[in-house]
This record gives structure tokens, C-alpha cells and sequence, in this order.
């Protein structure tokens, strides 16, 4: 879920961050031996806790792979979970040290906010669900003109939803709640006929629905939603170890490392292989960096590359059996691509 900032939020943002980055985050996470992660209430493939209480998802996962860069260890991780009006004020004020949240990198939040968005974990859109059951025929958004549809307050997704029926001159009316669980709640017991949110999202909500096999996500995407983990401003080394983290998760895929593999790739022949994994003679790409030489092999030790991460969240390993799609590597048709760890 997007929440838009509001002009209060904006201007206390700045004072925040500089309070909350001139501490030095890295520091202060060594000293208390662990990453606070800032994550969603609970949306299935990004951060939800399971039935034992431990948090998954592509979101979670990303702040154990920092883990992972900074301690060696990717459980040293604890997880704050936030509501869209919270998440901001939780990462301005120090209370989490990443907010890797499924939130959507705009100009607003990159300025007004203060915030450091490191790159996109997920490229999305806004969508729409329907009850099929109840709209038997409809098979694009385009005919809902004059539908009641459920949406989440002070969010992109409404402000993007009002643009939609506009300008393609149809009618709606909008069902608007404040939390997450209340819009799941209302569109679950009928109070509406559409559910618009990022399309990822509504495939995970659709699975905690009573009749789950009734909804239908049509196709049109209608907006740009990438999503992706934010820091504070102000606090350059963080920033660099937070986006390099991601950076990595792409590289290791790229060059087919794995989990499963790694600890065999250390002994590879291969230049770059070895120079990304920390093999090379008198390396500093690391220490450079603020953490050790083999950072790289303790992040897929911790989660695997970013290929494994997505398909065990979100794609073919997961219930939700998304696709790649503009997720895959630049080398497969896709839009994620690291530069050179060099």
C-alpha cells in the first residue's frame, strides 16, 4: 500500500532524518547486534508472519540478506510491523533501521520525506479483483463503469484509481477504509464489487478469502508501482551497504550462484565469480564498503540469490505462483540488472 505523505509529515521528515542518520546506522546496529526491519502488517509473498510467527516473504527476506552483509548472519534481524500512515514516521524517527515494506519509490517520498530508495525488489502496477460470481462476463476493467470498489485511504492506489475512471470517462463508487484488514474485510463480505490494489497484493489477499476460486484478477495494470526497501537520508554508508545488498542478490543469479552452491562457486576459476564472492587476492570491495570481503557469500548463504527469493516467495514455490515476468534478469527479457561489483 502507497500512503501519501501530507505537508506536516513532509516537513518534520527532514529534522528526523538528520537526527536519526548523523548517529551513523551502522554503528548503531553493530552495537545492538541486530537490523530492525520495518515490514507490512501482514501481505502474503512480502511480509507476513507464518503459523510459527516467523516473518516471510521477498520483504522480510531482504532485511535478513542485509543481515547477512553486516553480521555474517542473517537471522540477526527483528521485524516492526507497520501500517501505511506509520511507516514513514517509523524510519525518520530511528525507530527501524530499513523500511522494506512494499512501498512505491516516488519523487515525493525521495524529497519531501527525506527517504533513500535503493532500488526496486518488485516491479508492480494497480489492479483490480472482481467476484466473478457476482460480475459474470466482466473480463476487464473497462466495464466497471458504475461499480462500487474497495480502496485504501490517503494512497496512490486512490489517487491513481480516481485518474483511471476519469480519463477513460466511467463512474465508480469508491468504498474507502482506512486499514488494510478493514478494505480485505468489506471486499470479503460484498460491500463491494472490485478490490483495487498492486496487483501482487491482490493475489495474496485473494488466497486469505473465504471462497478464494470465486476472484479474478483482470489484466489491465494501470499505474507504475516499483516497490522497493528505503533508508533515511543523510547516512551515505548505509545507503551504499543497503543498495549493494540488492545489487548483489542480482549478481549472484546472474552468475548462478546459489544457496545451494556457493561455498563450491568460492572455488571457481571464473575472475568475476571470484571477485564478487571476495576470492580475489587483495580485495577491498567489502571493507570498502563497511563489511567483510566474503559479504556477498554470507547474503546467499542467508537467502539465496534474488531468483530464489522471489520464486520461494512469490513465484513457483510459493502459493501464489506469480510469474517473472519484468522481474527477470536484463539477460531474460527483464528489467532487473545490477551494475558491476567491481
Amino acid at each position: 500500500m502507497k500512503h501519501i505523505a501530507i505537508g506536516i509529515l513532509g516537513a518534520a521528515a527532514l529534522g528526523l532524518t538528520a537526527t536519526a542518520a548523523s548517529a551513523g546506522t551502522l554503528d548503531t546496529v553493530k552495537q545492538k547486534g541486530f537490523i530492525q526491519c520495518g515490514v507490512s502488517t501482514g501481505l502474503a509473498g512480502f511480509s507476513a508472519p507464518d503459523d510459527k510467527g516467523d516473518w516471510q516473504g521477498i520483504d522480510a527476506d531482504f532485511c535478513r540478506a542485509v543481515a547477512g552483509a553486516v553480521f555474517g548472519d542473517g537471522t540477526k534481524v527483528k521485524f516492526t510491523p507497520l501500517s501505511a500512515k506509520e511507516r514513514f514516521t517509523a524510519l525518520q524517527s530511528g525507530e527501524v533501521d530499513i523500511l522494506s515494506r512494499n512501498t512505491t519509490w516516488t519523487i515525493n517520498r525521495d524529497t519531501a520525506l527525506g527517504l533513500n530508495f535503493i532500488g526496486v525488489t518488485y516491479y508492480d502496477g494497480q489492479g483490480f479483483m472482481i467476484n466473478a460470481k457476482k460480475l459474470p462476463g466482466v473480463n476487464s476493467a473497462l466495464q466497471l463503469s458504475g461499480a462500487a470498489v474497495c480502496v485504501q485511504s490517503g494512497t496512490t492506489t486512490e489517487l491513481n484509481l480516481a485518474d483511471y475512471f476519469k480519463s477513460n470517462k466511467m463512474e465508480y463508487n469508491p468504498v474507502v477504509f482506512e486499514k488494510l484488514e478493514e478494505v480485505n474485510a468489506a471486499y470479503d463480505a460484498g460491500r463491494c464489487d472490485v478490490y483495487t490494489t498492486d496487483q501482487s497484493g491482490l493475489y495474496g489477499i485473494r488466497l486469505t478469502l473465504g471462497a478464494p476460486a470465486d476472484h479474478v484478477v483482470l489484466p489491465e495494470i494501470i499505474s507504475k508501482e516499483p516497490l522497493g526497501p528505503a533508508v533515511r537520508q543523510g547516512d551515505d554508508q548505509w545507503y551504499h551497504i543497503v543498495k549493494w545488498t540488492y545489487f548483489a542478490l542480482l549478481q549472484a543469479e546472474e552468475l548462478g550462484i546459489t544457496k545451494a552452491n556457493v561455498e563450491e562457486m568460492k572455488t571457481s576459476d571464473n575472475p568475476e565469480i571470484k571477485r564478487v564472492l571476495g576470492q580475489e587476492a587483495d580485495t577491498k570491495i567489502g571493507t570498502d564498503l563497511g563489511v567483510s570481503n566474503d559479504w556477498v557469500v554470507n547474503i546467499v548463504k542467508a537467502v539465496g540469490n534474488y531468483g530464489e527469493m522471489f520464486e520461494r516467495n512469490v513465484g513457483s514455490g510459493s502459493p501464489l505462483k506469480i510469474a517473472r515476468g519484468i522481474n527477470a534478469l536484463w539477460t531474460k527479457g527483464g528489467l532487473q540488472y545490477a551494475p558491476p561489483i567491481r
